[in-house]
């Protein structure tokens, strides 16, 4: 819990987590100067459960990372700036473009970590008033391929289902999901609901076997990109055997034989086996599980979006659920799982480059002119913008000469990200808006705006189930940091535009929710010309500020006869009827023609095929307790101990056949780019494949930015990246020694000098210091002098303690200032090397005594301490190698044994799956 000044006068806020699209509840307690986290036990989304990550919201919330002014000029030469500098100048450098190079010059790249507020502002002011499309959105990097499947399946972008769902099926699919590490809260509630269910069956498609196997029936290890193959196969199997239901394609869907007509092959299972890779026994069991159960759930995420076949893979999955009519009802429909928190808000604003605002169209001529004349904008975007990958490449070429970049870090988390960073370091002007003063994009901004971060943003968010909940701002604002929305209408207003006088987030949420009831016809009155869309919040257009700070979780459509009275006390919840918890209950979908449309779609093999230059293929995805590119958990000490350093997975044969030692470190490489990791042999992996995860910057690495090495192959019809489907090779990263440097916090700019002549190093936050792993190829002796010389740490100042021993390329240094432990520096061969976690602590000690000292130069402690092993709880800080034993010694065959005798598992719930594999590991290695 941090010291923080509070703004609120109520002791408890009720806010959502501003983590992945869950969109749980967030209970913040006020005590005495702290903030205490809690789940929201009134929330649906996950009724007072919390992960690892939003259980320690706490730990981010201070100010030593945050942007607190304006500033201009690139680094080296910023400035601090005034708002109105920063604005006029902005307003300024539009306007030139407009004139010199017209509207399409300027582009616009967001985020949904953006609220729907500042969301439908910036959308506002680009596509109506600027005049361009050329918006777009990290969100285009996970789900835009579920929000294409979904317009050309059901006419609209709409999850039908719920999360309550999950709790009344029979049987749950997790497709390119690994819930249980990015989806943590809505996993637990499948295992919980399993737990009570013995019929409940879940199946994980994943090429790996990861922590959401642990519990699964079964798992498909499909070959990356097999997807389509994969559900194509299941909807012939179905159709085949009699399996559809006839009925329900009559009344309610068009284009079945269309699309059974373009899947000869997919006809035979054998075929199918072989091309996903998938034992025809356990391919055949599924197929049989899906047709015989009336109840299915079928949650896809990145595994299915991001991949140049995502669209594809997505209506393939919806198709299955339309010949079976396993779609409206109760525990049965397709289900897209976003990664953001946000992610829905944006689209329900048009965030993306080829969509309007509410739902509406961006290429029909009626929906503009309804925008339009809605905004009374001096015009309207009447063509599609450029697509992320397409947005940077434009930059580069010169067609781009402004962009605004908020609330993301492209340079990082696009594909082929050395070219990102060509295209900022060529731009002629680029503004980012951000709370970190530092991150691998804001090193590339003319201006650089503070914007307000968790905590202290105020507005709404809409989860995966379309669930909207309301994020209060519980801090002050600090510094100068604004709302992005009130930038955006500073810079409009410069620009002498009307139409952006909000002083308050909710008159942009009731502007937001009069548009999508304008011209929203009667579902039974559609016609070419319609408007009708079922995203519709005319229920919530009379909220006032008061009403609105209140306004309690809520399920779109949320039309204007629903009741609001249960909405306006804080704290309680308006649990929605079925029509808005099942949509396409009565099977009219938002098509004009009110059926759904079966979507033909071809097996195709993944593009950039494997090779004898690379032939390995690289999947990415995320690790349990970081997010994103770590600007916010990255200062959390208690999310920093699971897993410390970037690393890729690779099977055992692959290690051997490459030279790769576990522990190693390795170059990853690709025709795009390269990156330096540790290796971890495992046998979850298939043959031919490694695995990355996206997390680590050129802020808390020094090579290992995997967006560097990704392909950047994109889908033809979302623009949604190839993440995981890269060909790579793999060698190994020789170095010379290896070594970990300890550095108290506020201190670590004196060790930069260093740091930039290693070859390889990772930080790691701890309670008092950042720890950084290191290795490199220059002599012994070299490294030695260059720490020696260091001028950060004057002699007269410092207290230095060296202990050398070159014939052993051993050496440790310690820095003290008055008795306190200021910096420690071990070089040694790695089993030489101290324990991590007992060095740590001693920065913990505000003296050190004499024996202290001696134990720190020695790098061994006083008295010989267990290892407990890298951390697997977080939450109760217990150790794998600690579990192992008392797994051994207890006999123990349940986790809740586990949880019994170590707490271990008995918080949030996200170390359960990993618990459940070491006891697995542990009996198969005692039946050996």
């Amino acid at each position: 819990m941090n010291m923080i000044p509070l703004i609120s006068a109520d002791p408890v806020t009720l806010t959502t987590c501003p983590y992945c699209g869950v969109g749980c509840g967030v209970k913040v307690t006020q005590t005495a100067g702290q903030v205490h986290v809690e789940g929201d036990t009134g929330h649906p989304a996950n009724y007072g459960k919390l992960c690892i990550k939003g259980s320690n919201l706490g730990d981010t919330l201070g100010l030593s990372t945050r942007l607190l002014q304006p500033q201009k000029n690139r680094k080296p030469g910023r400035q601090a700036i005034s708002w109105d500098e920063a604005t006029q100048t902005i307003a300024d450098k539009f306007q030139q473009c407009i004139d010199q190079y017209g509207r399409d010059s300027i582009a616009f790249y967001v985020s949904g970590q953006l609220l729907t507020e500042d969301y439908y502002a910036v959308n506002k002011f680009v596509k109506g008033y600027l005049g361009t499309a050329n918006i777009d959105t990290n969100s285009r990097l996970c789900m835009s391929s579920a929000v294409a499947a979904h317009k050309r399946s059901f006419g609209e972008d709409i999850v039908p289902g719920s999360y309550s769902d999950f709790e009344k099926t029979e049987m749950v699919v997790l497709v390119g999901s690994n819930t249980a590490w990015c989806h943590p809260v809505l996993y637990q509630r499948i295992i919980q609901a399993k737990s009570t269910r013995d019929n409940l069956f879940v199946v994980v498609i994943d090429p790996r076997f990861t922590s959401t196997c642990e519990f699964a029936d079964l798992h498909l290890p499909v070959l990356p990109g097999q997807d389509v193959a994969l559900f194509n196969g299941l909807l012939q199997y179905l159709s085949r055997n009699g399996y559809a239901d006839a009925q329900y394609i009559e009344a309610h869907t068009s284009g079945l034989e269309e699309s059974l007509a373009v899947m000869q092959d997919e006809t035979d299972p054998a075929w199918v086996s072989e091309k996903t890779g998938i034992a025809l026994p356990k391919l055949l069991q599924f197929f049989e599980a899906f047709a015989r159960t009336e109840k299915v759930m079928t949650l896809f995420s990145q595994g299915v979006n991001q991949s140049s076949q995502g669209t594809n893979k997505a209506n393939s999955i919806i198709n299955c659920h339309l010949l079976t009519g396993k779609i409206g009802k109760p525990g049965a429909s397709p289900f897209s799982m976003t990664g953001q928190p946000n992610a829905m808000g944006g689209r329900e604003v048009g965030g993306l480059a080829n969509m309007l605002a509410a739902h509406l169209e961006l290429d029909n001529p009626q929906h503009q002119q309804l925008v339009q004349n809605f905004w009374h904008s001096p015009l309207i975007a009447d063509k599609p913008g450029l697509k992320a990958v397409d947005l940077f490449r434009a930059v580069e070429s010169g067609k781009i000469k402004a962009i605004w970049i908020m609330a993301t870090n492209p340079v990082v988390s696009l594909p082929d990200a050395e070219q990102v960073k060509r295209a900022l370091e060529k731009c002629e002007f680029v503004v980012v808006s951000d709370i970190c003063t530092d991150t691998d994009t804001t090193a590339y901004a003319d201006i650089l705006l503070p914007a307000l971060g968790w905590g202290e943003k105020d507005g709404t968010v809409t989860n995966s189930e379309r669930r909207i909940s309301r994020q209060r701002a519980f801090l002050p604002a600090p510094g100068e940091a604004k709302a992005d929305w009130w930038a955006i209408s500073r810079v409009a207003r410069a620009l002498g535009f009307s139409g952006f006088d909000f002083n308050h987030p909710a008159d942009i949420f009731t502007e937001h929710a009069a548009l999508s009831a304008a011209g929203n016809s009667h579902p039974d009155q559609r016609d070419s010309a319609s408007a009708f869309r079922y995203f519709n919040l005319s229920g919530l257009t009379a909220l006032n500020p008061q009403t609105y700070d209140n306004l309690a979780p809520v399920q779109w459509p949320v039309l204007a006869s629903d009741e609001l009275q249960n909405m306006s006390r804080p704290g309680t919840v308006h649990e929605s009827d079925s029509s808005a918890e099942h949509i396409y209950r009565a099977g009219n979908f938002s098509h004009v023609q009110t059926r759904a449309k079966f979507i033909a779609t071809a097996a195709i093999d993944p593009v950039n095929a494997i090779s004898g230059a690379y032939p390995l293929v690289l999947n990415t995805g995320r690790i349990r307790d970081q997010w994103h590119t770590m600007t916010r958990t990255g200062l959390s000490a208690n999310l920093s101990s699971h897993i410390i350093e970037p690393f890729c997975e690779i099977h055992p044969l692959d290690a051997l056949k490459y030279g790769i030692t576990e522990k190693g470190l390795v170059s990853v490489e690709s025709a795009w780019g390269r990156c330096v990791v540790r290796a971890n042999i495992s046998q979850n992996m298939r043959r031919g494949h490694i695995f990355a995860p996206i997390h680590w910057t050129d802020q808390t690495a020094s090579d290992a930015r995997i967006g560097q090495v990704v392909n950047p192959e994109v889908d033809a019809i979302s623009g949604e990246p190839e993440f995981k489907h890269t060909p790579v090779f793999v060698l190994p990263f020789f170095t010379k020694w290896q070594g970990v440097l300890y550095v108290r916090h506020g201190q670590e700019s004196a060790f930069d000098e260093f740091l930039q002549r290693c070859s390889w190093w990772t930080k790691i936050t701890t309670a008092k210091a950042s720890r950084y792993e290191l290795a490199d190829r220059r002599l012994f002796t070299d490294a030695i002098q260059t720490v020696k010389a260091l001028p950060g740490f004057k002699a007269e100042d410092y207290e230095w303690l060296h202990y050398d021993d070159t014939c052993s390329q051993l050496s440790h240094s310690l820095v003290l200032k008055n008795g306190l432990l200021v910096a420690s520096l071990y070089i040694a061969p790695p089993d030489l090397l101290p324990n991590r976690e007992w060095v740590a602590t001693l920065f913990k000690r505000e003296r050190l005594s004499a024996m202290h000292r001696k134990a720190l130069l020695a790098g061994l402690p006083m008295s010989v301490q267990a290892n407990d092993g890298p951390v697997v709880c977080s939450c109760f800080k217990v150790g794998k190698n600690k579990i192992i034993k008392t797994i051994r010694e207890q006999n123990i065959s349940d986790e809740k044994q586990v949880t019994a005798c170590l707490k271990a598992g008995g918080n949030c719930g996200s170390c359960l799956p990993e618990i459940r594999g070491l006891i697995k590991a542990c009996q198969h290695e005692a039946v050996a």
